[in-house]
């Protein structure tokens, strides 16, 4: 007999299936492999230069922050890329315009450039309806283009939108000037020399914790922001590591948000679809559907996702300029390595893609730098390779040590090559890109057998609620 729900045996069943998802499905997964991310740098922080407790959570907090960052933006890109097919190589230039409208918006009417002074919340929508039009205009003519055609339109327009915002034309400029019955509203986007943004997302996390959130050091600490602030700075953990350990844990709220909405539209009729134009276009349009209209449409949500994404990566420093490595184009390829890592239409790979590019590629070689800095090196370090290599015949690694602990930054280029070529060799579909979906949106193998065959049937084919199936039996059918 079956319980109503809100009784015992219900709530047990939901923490029954919450903790079969954490033992066997991707949630369990996701955790398992952050802990041995956790570990891993765990060891990096008591072997570095800032040891004890506070080193090691601020180590935590940086590779939580970045792991969740770059989640979000290849979640993003998953949908174009891993659902759809389309190859979007311009990630970075739908997060400029998204970063750019949100400043526009939220920018003080006096400020220098100038911009609305409105909340926000009008910021972040209005940011994420601009990347969205912007990807819209983006997928129009480039409706005919596959491949590498598409891929070299949205590279064109990522740097078009860098290139614009460096221009001095757009340094200040007036909306609607010359536009009756509208309002002349002046605007700007600083060109190379960048745009103020004071209300950013970490506005309402320094709330929690300061009476002043937008100048936290000309005010006074809240309560609750003594309270923890002082719980953690007793452990050695310092100030601004606890408030962003808070905005770390806005943002995983938003990975789960953006893992929540694609798993949705994935199950969808729309997300079937699409999953049929990244196999084959031809025979998805035969079938009925406008293929067309349903790739401007996933390309203009995905581009949404982009600019919010860009929003909270960018803005949360309170300033922003279009020489940001946010904005290059080589945030875009960090992006598409940890898709493949992951592996392309998999979520649960996308996250882990996304944390596995965050740790081990992005933060790890500077830990490890810091680490044989600490042990192993001494003295400066050689100005070119040949120096660097000159030694080693006296059987001196040191300087060779020291030089490529110098110039780690460019020699991460080199271990994401090799990561990519392993991958391709041993690898291809990346780690969870092999996986299969159900083509329904329910799980077809997930159903009770009934106790009885001769059981009547409930109507399958155009049937009434009330309808029945009579029983094999009662048809006379053969059993095969």
């Amino acid at each position: 007999m079956s319980e109503p729900d809100g009784s015992p045996a219900a709530s047990g069943g939901v923490l029954d299936r919450l903790g079969a998802e954490l033992r066997e499905g991707d949630a369990g997964l996701i955790a398992l492999v952050m802990a041995g991310i956790y570990v891993l740098f765990t060891v990096f922080a008591i072997l570095g230069p800032a040891q004890g407790v506070g080193g090691v959570v601020a180590a935590l907090q940086a590779v939580t922050f970045w792991t969740a960052l770059y989640a979000m933006l290849v979640l993003a890109l998953n949908l174009h890329w891993g659902y759809a097919g389309l190859f979007n190589i311009g990630v970075a230039g739908f997060m400029a315009v998204g970063v750019y409208t949100f400043a526009a918006i939220t920018a003080p009417t006096g400020g220098s450039p100038p911009g609305l002074g409105l909340p926000l919340w009008v910021g972040v929508v209005g940011g994420m309806l601009m990347a969205a039009v912007a990807g819209a205009v983006v997928s129009l003519p480039a409706l005919r283009l596959r491949a590498d055609y598409l891929a070299i339109v949205t590279v064109a327009f990522s740097e078009i939108v860098r290139l614009s915002l460096l221009s001095t034309t757009f340094q200040r400029f007036t909306l609607f000037a010359n536009v009756p019955f509208l309002p002349s509203v002046p605007l700007g986007t600083g060109a190379g020399r960048g745009i103020n943004i004071p209300i950013n997302p970490t506005i309402p996390v320094n709330s929690l914790y300061y009476t002043n959130p937008g100048n936290p050091a000309s005010g006074s600490r809240t309560a609750l922001g003594d309270a923890v602030i002082s719980a953690f700075g007793a452990v050695g953990v310092r100030e601004t590591v606890v408030v962003s350990i808070t905005y770390t844990l806005v943002l995983i709220a938003f990975v789960a948000g953006f893992y929540w909405l694609l798993r949705r539209i994935g199950n969808s009729p729309f997300g079937r679809v699409l999953k049929a134009i990244r196999e084959d276009e031809l025979v998805a349009n035969s079938l009925g559907k406008d293929t067309r209209l349903f790739k401007v449409k996933v390309f203009m949500v995905g581009c949404a996702l982009m600019g919010l994404g860009g929003i909270l990566w960018e803005t949360q420093k309170g300033y922003t300029d279009p020489t940001a490595t946010t904005f290059l184009p080589i945030q875009t390829f960090y992006i598409f390595i940890a898709l493949m890592i992951g592996g392309a239409g998999s979520n649960t790979g996308s996250v882990l893609g996304g944390g596995l590019f965050a740790s081990l590629l992005f933060l790890g070689p500077q830990y490890v730098s810091r680490i044989f800095s600490k042990y192993f090196v001494s003295g400066e370090a050689p100005t070119t390779i040949v120096g660097a290599l000159e030694p080693l015949g006296a059987a001196d690694p040191g300087p060779l040590f020291a030089y490529t602990l110098q110039n780690i930054s460019a020699l991460r280029f080199v271990l994401v090559g090799v990561v990519l070529i392993l991958l391709m060799q041993f690898r291809p579909t990346g780690l969870l890109g092999h996986r299969k979906e159900v083509a329904a949106s329910i799980d077809l193998l997930d159903r009770d057998e009934r106790a009885d065959p001769d059981a009547p049937r409930p109507a399958t084919d155009e049937g009434r609620p009330g309808d029945q199936r009579p029983a094999p039996s009662e048809r006379g059918d053969r059993d095969e």
